[in-house]
Formats: C-alpha cells, sequence, structure tokens
C-alpha cells in the first residue's frame, strides 16, 4: 500500500511538472493606448477628472470620458467602471493602484467609440473630509450615494441613456458588481449587464469586511433577477461558475477563461479572442429594442 501510495504521488508530481505554465500576457503588444486624464471640460475623446456636486471641497472625484464619435443630443450607453484594490502587485508585473485613473476595462470594450466610460470611485470619510477609497468600499452608503448623483448628472449632461448601462470592474471591482452594484434594490435597478473580471461575489469568504460570506452574497445575487453577466478570470472561471450552480439561480451568464496568468485588465487593450466575445456581448446587451 505504501508503495502504491508512493507511485500515485510521484506520477502526479511528474505530470504536474510536465504542465506548462500559462504564458505571460505582457509577451502581447497593446492595440489600444487609453487618453491620459486631463483638467477641464469633457470633450469628445478626453478623460477628465470630475467631482459631483455635493461632493465639492472633498477629495472624492471619478474620472469621464466621452467617446470619439460623441455628439450633443444623442443617446449613448454607458459603462461605469470600479477599479481593483490600490497596493497591490505580484511576481508577473501586475499592478494595481486602485484609482479611478487605473482603470481600463471600459475602453477596451469600447476602443474608445460610441459609448460614454465612467470610472467612479469608492468613497470613505475621513477626519474633516471624505476621499477616494484605495482599498476596499469605504463607506458603502457613501459610495452608492455618490454613484446614483454622478450616473444620474452624467446621462442627463452627455446623453447617457438610464436603460443602457453596464457595470464593469476588475479584481476589487469584479466583486463590487454584486457587493455595491447588487447591494440593495434601488441600485440594482441601475444596471442592464455586468462585466465581471477576476474575483467574484461569494466565491471567497475570506474577505476582510462585513457581507463576505455566502450567505450575504446569495441575497445580493438573488437581485441580479436573470440580467446578463460577463465573467472572466485568468486561468480558470470555475471556481466561479461552481459557486453559481450550486445556488441554483438563473442568469445568463457568459464564463470566459482568459489563457494568462495576469492578474489585470490589461487584456482588453490586446487584439485577443476574448476580447473580441467581450465586445460582441456588450453590443448584444446594449442593442436598443
Amino acid at each position: 500500500m505504501k508503495f502504491y501510495i508512493g507511485t500515485v504521488l510521484l506520477l502526479t508530481s511528474s505530470l504536474l511538472a510536465q504542465t506548462p505554465p500559462l504564458p505571460d500576457l505582457y509577451a502581447i503588444p497593446e492595440d489600444l493606448v487609453i487618453p491620459p486624464v486631463t483638467e477641464g471640460a469633457p470633450s469628445a475623446g478626453h478623460r477628465v477628472r470630475q467631482t459631483t456636486a455635493g461632493w465639492e471641497g472633498t477629495e472624492v472625484h471619478h474620472v469621464l470620458y466621452l467617446p470619439r464619435d460623441w455628439e450633443a443630443g444623442k443617446t449613448w450607453p454607458v459603462i461605469v467602471e470600479y477599479a481593483g484594490n490600490g497596493g497591490y502587485s505580484n511576481k508577473h508585473g501586475d499592478v494595481s493602484h486602485g484609482t479611478v485613473d487605473g482603470s481600463r476595462l471600459g475602453y477596451g470594450v469600447s476602443g474608445g467609440e460610441g459609448c460614454l466610460w465612467l470610472c467612479l470611485p469608492y468613497v470613505e470619510k475621513t477626519e474633516g473630509t471624505k476621499q477616494n477609497a484605495i482599498k476596499w468600499w469605504g463607506d458603502v452608503e457613501e459610495t452608492k450615494r455618490y454613484c446614483h448623483a454622478t450616473l444620474k448628472n452624467v446621462c442627463a449632461k452627455y446623453g447617457g441613456d438610464p436603460e443602457r448601462v453596464v457595470l464593469a470592474g476588475f479584481s476589487r471591482g469584479s466583486i463590487a458588481c454584486n457587493y455595491i452594484g447588487l447591494h440593495d434594490d434601488e441600485v440594482a435597478k441601475l444596471w442592464c449587464g455586468f462585466i465581471c473580471h477576476s474575483h467574484y461575489d461569494g466565491v471567497l469568504t475570506s474577505w476582510p469586511y462585513g457581507g463576505a460570506d455566502r450567505e450575504a452574497a446569495l441575497v445580493r445575487l438573488k437581485r441580479l433577477k436573470g440580467r446578463p453577466q460577463f465573467i472572466s478570470h485568468e486561468g480558470s472561471v470555475q471556481a466561479t461558475e461552481n459557486w453559481l450552480r450550486s445556488t441554483r439561480e438563473t442568469a445568463d451568464w457568459t464564463f470566459v477563461p482568459l489563457p494568462f496568468r495576469n492578474h489585470t485588465d490589461a487584456w482588453v487593450l490586446r487584439d485577443l479572442p476574448e476580447r473580441k466575445r467581450l465586445r460582441d456581448w456588450f453590443s448584444r446587451v446594449v442593442e436598443k429594442k
């Protein structure tokens, strides 16, 4: 028996040793360059930093991009995006600063045309002021309040279509698609679809915040009510798919594994089959009925 077990262990180790590591995303050149963030009034083809009325005098801010083909008087779909946690880096060269400036999904989906791209902050309250939270959720109620006010303002001023708003996020932002985006019935009404890249609310339960458990995540998930979600992850999406299937909830889920080792949203800046799938999915979700 000992010999048999030892033989199995040796064979397993040998097979694992022969499994090639996932390739590095950065070996593939980018075909998109995101415009830098500037100050000033929004205009076609530019990303600008803004603060919504009611938060003047604080450090809270978001970033808005109007597409190159933007024209006043027209209506446009909107991608609202939340960033990953800041202070993150790994041995593969993946880095996340946790800022509204650093998000990339929205630009990769649109290629800079055809939709508004709004990168929102998580808002935390500190002594005497409010500011963008670089890690986790800040004050959830304040974060939701800023989301409601900013999205309403952007739609009214720049032609965003409230019926065609997709919520997107990477890492912390991917979890936020449900944790923030489905946090209550009112905020859940804002979205027609979700792009969740790398992590998902309810899969890991050891995150350092209240409500990370599966029971709470399931309450949020029930607010999805069948709407489409594009769910991707480096290497494999099996853990997320297993969790969602186990809940017995039903929705329009699209599971897409990325054949790379990198924990980053930079894959959307490259000409990949997975990006084409995401763009096709987005076109379907925001198509006018």
